[in-house]
């Protein structure tokens, strides 16, 4: 039920002129986590810089399957940036076999130099997934990459503590996240 409201709230966030502004979300989502970045340091829905964040529940070491939503962070980073707006964009591992501290680093600076990867234990994922009602399962065995998971593919708008502002769909090109993106954060956050 949660989930079908995301998709009907997105949809209404990324139609031109269909989502008015910056209201709460109207259903109940995200939540505390606490996981590990690629560098080895523990952190938390809160950014300690500070800033606002882009979050996504994807790979950094993906098999050239999802190439829309990271990237578009990526974009939509900087444009925040020029409009005086810091943002952090976060990606949380869907395969903690595939992407662990020490071998994140590289995928992510290939996107962005702030993008954080994080991945953690099984039960430490899972209080994220379940937090953001994120769906993880194995799809299929590739024999080139090995195991590939279906998952959530929203990108959510944080605040600086944690808090779910609002969400996109990945397909959300990067000048309307930014747009939509302003009308909940102020320059100065």
């Amino acid at each position: 039920m949660r989930l079908a409201a995301a998709f009907v709230f997105a949809a209404m966030s990324w139609t031109s002129g269909g989502w008015a502004g910056n209201a709460p979300l109207p259903f109940d989502v995200g939540g505390a986590y606490e996981l590990i970045d690629q560098h080895g340091n523990t952190r938390t829905q809160a950014d300690p810089g500070g800033k606002g964040q882009l979050l996504f529940f994807g790979y950094a070491n993906c098999p050239s399957i999802c190439t829309a939503a990271m990237p578009m962070m990526a974009v939509a980073t900087d444009e925040l940036a020029d409009a005086g707006i810091d943002v952090t964009p976060v990606m949380i591992t869907v395969d903690r076999d595939r992407d662990q501290p020490g071998n994140m680093d590289g995928p992510l600076l290939d996107l962005h130099p702030d993008f954080i990867g994080l991945s953690g234990s099984a039960e430490a994922l899972q209080v994220a997934y379940d937090a953001f009602s994120v769906q993880q399962e194995l799809a299929f065995v590739d024999p080139e990459y090995g195991p590939v998971f279906t998952h959530g593919s929203f990108v959510y708008l944080l605040d600086a503590e944690g808090k779910v502002l609002t969400l996109f769909p990945p397909i959300t090109d990067p000048e309307r996240v930014v747009a939509l993106a302003r009308k909940y954060l102020r320059p100065d956050s």
